[in-house]
């Protein structure tokens, strides 16, 4: 029986994602300076390996032959990001991409008719589960089932972020300053504060967000404390009605419940993880602050330099040029977190970038063009 055209396309999907799978657990094996850590993404990367050898095979037994498919533009993203920045940046990304693989193939298993494709679905949703715990615990998180906790990672997020709100921020400034038709010292130093405001800003921004989540962790953490101490009774039971709600059969669980109330500090960390939610910390505020000051700076300077470089026309096509350039770059980095299409999410970007830039030029000119009528021009 001939596959329908939408069956092919989803299939090959999920064959996709399972060579920048291996690719990218390969390239993780390589970079990871410690042996264990080493091996499990080597480990990894031969299941994923395996996986694309299951649907290929399931192609084949439907009489389509397909190749193993090359990395993709975004797989080799994420491998020069690791290359760059180490292998732990990318285990929060890749925990998000298993538990997304587990929901993926849980719902092939349940839409499918018998056959290859229901038992492979169902096979790999199992195995990018048993995947999805070995990350979650390389990257420090222990939140019940991770394919239904994933965060990304957050490093990465606010270079990316920063990133795309400088640039975009400071090309509607620059495209402003442009379309009153000013001289180019007045568009460069515009451009410079702007820059400087704007790092500033989302500098103290971010640290003040981590800063204000890090406080309301720890208000937490104290309650969490103080009602083990005050009644541990109730704590002990509550604890139990948790770990009964994730399936562990009542008496088990109070014996579970019990056992982790008699080591306070380990009752503590039991009871943030299973109860208030809270992972690992990762970096501080002074990091997230200056991690997204710096991602904006150098976001907000792109429109800029080229008035350092250039005069006139020259200096305003090459701005315009390059910023747009970067606005498809970084609509296309955002794939990293949001698993859309690299080119899709690139041009999202661009007509956004086109967009401001269009609405600063348009509107620098009239409120230019007011004042010379309201006698500001002189």
């Amino acid at each position: 029986m001939a596959l329908a055209a939408k069956t092919v396309t989803e299939w090959k999907h999920h064959l996709r994602e399972e060579a920048d799978a291996a690719f990218l657990y390969g390239e993780l094996a390589s970079v990871e300076p410690e042996a264990s850590r080493r091996e499990i993404y080597a480990g990894l990367a031969l299941v994923e390996g395996r996986h694309v050898e299951l649907w290929r095979e399931t192609f084949r037994r439907h009489g389509v032959q397909v190749a193993v498919p090359n990395p993709s533009l975004r797989a080799r993203i994420l491998a020069r990001v690791a290359r760059l920045w180490g292998p732990s940046l990318l285990t929060s990304l890749l925990l998000r991409e298993e538990g997304e693989e587990v929901q993926g193939y849980m719902r092939l298993h349940r839409e499918s008719a018998p056959g290859p494709a229901r038992e492979t679905a169902l096979v790999l949703a199992r195995e990018s589960a048993e995947h999805a715990q070995t990350l979650s615990v390389l990257s420090g998180s222990s939140r019940g089932e991770p394919w239904h906790h994933t965060d990304s990672s957050r490093l990465l997020r606010n270079v990316i972020y920063g990133f795309n709100d400088g640039l975009t921020a400071n090309f509607g400034l620059v495209a402003g300053i442009i379309g009153a038709e000013v001289p180019a010292g007045v568009v460069l130093v515009s451009g410079v504060a702007g820059a400087i405001a704007d790092a500033l800003s989302m500098g103290a921004s971010g640290f003040l967000a981590a800063k204000s989540e890090r406080e309301v962790h720890e208000h937490e953490i104290a309650k969490e404390r103080e009602e083990l101490y005050l009644m541990p009774e109730i704590e002990r039971e509550e604890l139990s009605l948790i770990y009964q709600a994730q399936g562990i059969p009542r008496e088990r669980a109070e014996r579970m419940s019990t056992e982790v109330l008699a080591d306070p500090e380990r009752a503590i960390a039991e009871k943030v993880r299973v109860e208030l939610g809270i992972g690992v910390q990762s970096g501080t505020p002074l990091r997230e602050g200056w991690v997204t000051g710096v991602a904006t700076a150098v976001g907000a300077i792109i429109p800029v330099a080229p008035f350092l470089l250039f005069q006139g026309s020259w200096a305003i096509g090459v701005s315009f040029g390059i910023s747009m350039l970067a606005h498809f770059v970084v609509g296309a980095l955002r794939t990293l977190f949001t698993g859309r299409g690299t080119l899709r999410s690139g041009f999202d970007m661009f007509v956004v970038g086109l967009g401001v830039a269009t609405v600063g030029f348009v509107v620098g000119g009239l409120v230019s063009n007011w004042l010379e009528g309201a006698g500001w021009g002189g």
